[in-house]
Formats: C-alpha cells, structure tokens, sequence
C-alpha cells in the first residue's frame, strides 16, 4: 500500500482522544510526508519586521530543504526570496542575518537588487537576458509586526489570518519593538510532540515552578474555548477590551490559529520570578491600562505568542528531521528601552529560559518512550489536554483534507 494511503487509513480510523500512532512521531517517510503536506505549503510565521527595520537588513531560515532570504527593500516592503543563486544554485546569503545594499552571491559575484532583480553577472555573454534570472520570490506577508511566507507556488489565501489577529496584536506595536534577546534550542522530539506538550499546562505543577508563579494551571487558558464560561477570564475580557484592547476568544474554522487574552495569577504583570514588570518602558503606548495579563496567540505548525504590558515573547519551530525540532524564542521590548538601565536580560528571559529547558526535556523523554515497541497510544485528560486534542484534530484533518485532495487531483490527470 502507498505510504499516503496508509496515513489516510491511520488517520480516518484513529482513536479519537488518544495520542498517535508511533510512525507520526519517529518515522522518517511520515516526516517527510509531514514536510511535503504541511510545511512545503502552508503560512509559515519566520520572524518580525523589526529584525529588517532598515533597507537591506535580511535574515536567513532553513525549512527542510529550503533555503529562504528575508530582507527589506529600498522602498521599505518586506520581501522573501529563495535563498539560491540563478546561475548554479549556491546560497546567496550565507549569514543568519546582515545588512547590505545588494545581494552578492559569493561563488561568482552573481549581483541582485533588494527587489530580487539581477543587476550584474559577468561574462555572460551579449544575448543573457538579466530579466529571466532574478531571485525566485517566496510568498510573504507582514501582519502588525509578523512576517509569515509559504513555500507553495499557489499560497493559500492569507486574508482570513489577517483579518483574525491583526486587530489582537496590533495595539502591541510589534513593528515598532525591538529584540531584545533570543536563545534557540534543538529538541530531540517530533515536531508534534513539541506541540503537544505546549497545548497543555497538565504538566506545569510538577515541572514548571518558575512559569507557574505567574502562570494559571487552568485548563480553560490552554482549552478550546478559551475559557468562556469562566466569570474571572470573562472579567477580564471585559476589562481589556473596555481600554480598547481585543481579548476574547477567538479561533479559525479549521482551528489552525487560535487568540486569546488570559489573566495572569493574582497581581502578576509580567513572567518574572515576583510577578512584577520585567521592563520598565511600556511594550507599547497604546496599551492604557496595567495588569493586562497574556494575549496568547497560537498558529500551528509554526508559532504561539505571549503579549504582555512590559514585552512579547515569540516562539518559532521548525522541524529538522522525525525527531529533532529547533524551538527559537525572541523577547521584544519597545525600541527605545535600554538595557541595564529599563531591563535586565537575566530578569527578562529567566522564566521562560527555565521553561524552555524543563519542556525540552520533558519532549525528548516523551519521544524516548515513543520508540519502545510497547507503545502504543494513550488517552488524553478530558479536563486538562483539550488543547492537545484540538491539535491532533487539526493535524488529522489537515492532512487527510490534503492527501485526498491530492488523491483527487492524480486521479483527474490519469
């Protein structure tokens, strides 16, 4: 049986409320199925525009085989590129990041514009077309300080994404912050795992002391309703949204992408050790009121956000193989604030550095048992891991909604 056949089969008759099959979590011919299904052909979040604030400011990203530039051009858009020279495919821009008025190509000096124009190629010959061999373009969109791109040659439509969540963050003025510091680590789990063990805070008591001062255990924050029934999240829904700031509930149809401003615990303001504000300047000075605890924004399979008063934390994955994922998290703080003086990076970033250290470890254990031929899937919490069913919904759905698609489409052209 074809190996999409046999995930369409797994897929349509799993269990629902339990966990995967094993070859989900560590089988390289799932991943790559993975790679090619969702993350060759989906929005993708990849950074901020404040990372590119100055004409040709790029930076650089790696999904699966693709390599992709993200630099900002003279007339100050926000534009992605193929990462790949048109004379015989070396990476242009072999830097994470950079500044530069041009994009050289350092193999033979191959020359592009900010546009992606090529502009110089030398001993070519007279009758080389310069208009033919520009860097080829990847889709990219900018909402309210996010840049996400989409690998696939027809994008889906982006405009139901934007019109969702631009009016959450764009009080936070991500586009006028600044990085304040960013730690990436690489996680010996699947990408799913990874997921999973974000979409849930049943393990947050025993493993997270440092995130659970500050951060409620309630399953309503982390569930599929985003605590609507529950008078204390109601109130502060209120509350936020009377100083103009978007709080309640809010998911996609398909439930890829998912917002919601939730209640800190008791007087906290900021993930810090006392719960106090980790930065002295205000994130943003469209946000009037304190104590607006964490818009928490999630979009799968690529990122889930923490906007607080004082700072956003970003958390971007990628996967790197069946089981290796890179997690990057970036603190961003308002442009003007100065380190030392509003913040320190030891006070800012403790919290979730502690966090992100306890989850890793808690996926590669997860992903350790995985690969014991005794496993096989098990029940999720009703109570507390409705967040982690929903995912697993998503990615069900998701991907027989694309194989049968792509089924479909064989079956027309034979």
């Amino acid at each position: 049986m074809d190996l999409r056949d046999t995930v369409l089969r797994q897929l349509k008759n799993r269990r629902e409320g339990f966990s995967l099959e094993q070859p989900f979590y560590i089988d390289k011919d799932y991943f790559q199925l993975d790679m090619e299904t969702i993350w060759y052909r989906d929005w993708l979040f990849i950074g901020h525009d404040c990372e590119a604030p100055k004409a040709g400011n790029y930076f650089t990203v790696q999904i699966g085989n693709y390599a992709v530039v993200i630099v900002r051009g003279k007339d100050g858009v926000i534009r992605a590129f193929h990462n790949s020279c048109r004379h015989r495919g070396s990476r242009v821009c072999t830097s994470h990041k950079g500044q530069s008025a041009r994009l050289v190509c350092p193999y033979h000096q191959w020359t592009y514009d900010l546009d992606g124009k090529l502009l110089f190629a030398r001993h070519m010959g007279d009758d080389f077309d310069k208009s033919e061999f520009g860097l080829k373009p990847v889709a990219c969109e900018s909402v309210a300080g996010y840049i996400f791109i989409c690998l696939a040659e027809n994008p889906l439509d982006f405009s139901l994404v934007r019109a969702q969540v631009e009016g959450y963050i764009a009080p936070h003025r991500i586009a006028d912050a600044k990085i304040a510091h960013e730690s990436t680590i690489i996680e010996k789990g699947n990408w799913k795992l990874v997921w999973e063990n974000n979409r849930e805070c049943y393990h947050c008591a025993a493993n997270h002391p440092e995130l659970c001062r500050t951060y409620p255990e309630n399953p309503s924050v982390t569930g599929t309703d985003g605590g609507a029934d529950d008078p204390e999240i109601g109130g502060h829904w209120s509350r936020c949204e009377d100083a103009g700031l978007p709080s309640r509930f809010q998911i996609d149809p398909r439930g890829q992408f998912r917002v919601a401003r939730m209640p800190l615990i008791g007087d906290a303001e900021s993930y810090t050790m006392s719960g106090k504000r980790a930065v002295r300047r205000q994130l943003s000075d469209d946000v009037t009121i304190s104590h607006i605890g964490a818009l928490l924004l999630f979009h799968y399979p690529t990122t889930w956000n923490h906007f607080l008063g004082d700072h956003s934390i970003s958390f971007r994955v990628l996967p790197l193989g069946p089981e290796e994922t890179m997690v990057t998290t970036k603190w961003l703080v308002h442009k003007d604030a100065v380190e030392g003086v509003d913040y320190n990076i030891e006070e800012l970033t403790h919290v979730w550095n502690e966090t992100n250290d306890q989850d890793r470890q808690i996926v590669e254990e997860n992903a350790f048992g995985i690969r014991s031929p005794a496993y096989e899937p098990g029940p999720y919490s009703m109570v507390h891991e409705g967040g982690v069913m929903q995912f697993v919904n998503w990615y069900a759905d998701f991907m027989i909604d694309r194989l049968q698609g792509d089924k479909a489409k064989l079956a027309v052209v034979a």
